[in-house]
């Protein structure tokens, strides 16, 4: 099955610690380390992990952080359809503390693909579902192609300019930068996924009502890293396989849960300590 991710990618300085540092105060890192990370890349793994033949369309800073994820982005055999900006890779640092909280401070512009960058759109015609984490309003029109598309409401007013139907919208009850109301998009989506963390979450498709239950974690507990795009990716890749709402979430779920298994993005790139 074909799958692609419209999305894009930050730089991230993972820093493991017992806590966050309280203000003007000193921890000391018990590991650190740097990969090519943010919501497009974390679900276009996923989507590989699924055995999708996965494409992400992406834009990267023009400068050696850019180059770098880049070449770590080809290593896990994602085909990439991107442009380098001539501006500096958007970066991130991270805190990843002992409870398993991720605390994230970006840096710079969040480079994404827009629908005139001379990528190879015509492969949406032949994709069965895609994932729309960040864009313009044309490269949503373009994603449209596809027989499913899927969307984050982080990038809601792009969404309602777009002016597209979406099969599935992901948002969070807990992450006020992910919330949803009914009326915010005309056409509003098909489907509605509202995670709610350890209790699971709900779901509206076509008038009716379901929840999901968190799925048990596969491995050891590490952090939520990445979790909300890994659901993300798995509704995606369960919608284009033609599964029901309750069977497309509860496959989303999963994905969800082995995201928290590994700590940071995919655990590779260079130690910081």
């Amino acid at each position: 099955m074909r799958c692609a991710v419209v999305g894009h990618v930050e730089w991230i300085d993972f820093v493991r610690v017992e806590r966050v540092p309280q203000p003007g105060e000193i921890v000391t890192a018990l590991d650190g380390w740097g990969e090519a990370a943010g919501g497009g890349a974390m679900a276009a793994r996923e989507l590989l992990r699924l055995g999708a033949e996965t494409t992400f369309f992406t834009a990267l800073g023009r400068d050696d952080l850019g180059e770098r994820a880049e070449r770590e982005l080809r290593g896990h055999r994602l085909r990439l359809e991107l442009v380098f900006r001539d501006a500096p890779q958007r970066r991130g640092f991270t805190f990843l503390d002992d409870e398993g909280e991720r605390t994230i401070t970006v840096l710079g512009e969040k480079l994404v693909s827009h629908a005139d960058d001379p990528l190879g759109w015509e492969a949406l015609e032949s994709t069965e579902g895609v994932y729309f984490c960040g864009g313009d309003p044309g490269a949503l029109r373009l994603a449209r192609r596809a027989p499913v598309v899927v969307a984050t409401a982080r990038e809601l007013p792009t969404l309602a300019e777009a002016g597209v139907e979406l099969d599935a919208l992901v948002h969070s009850s807990r992450d006020p930068s992910e919330r949803y109301r009914p009326g915010d998009l005309d056409p509003p989506p098909r489907l509605v996924a509202t995670t709610e963390g350890a209790a699971g979450g709900r779901f509206t498709a076509d008038g009716e009502e379901g929840r999901w239950a968190a799925a048990p974690l596969p491995g050891p507990f590490a952090d939520v890293y990445g979790a909300g795009d890994s659901f993300a990716a798995g509704l995606t890749f369960a919608l284009a396989q033609g599964c029901s709402p309750q069977e497309a979430v509860e496959l989303a779920a999963a994905s969800g849960s082995r995201a928290m298994t590994r700590h940071g993005a995919a655990r590779g790139g260079d130690s910081l300590v």
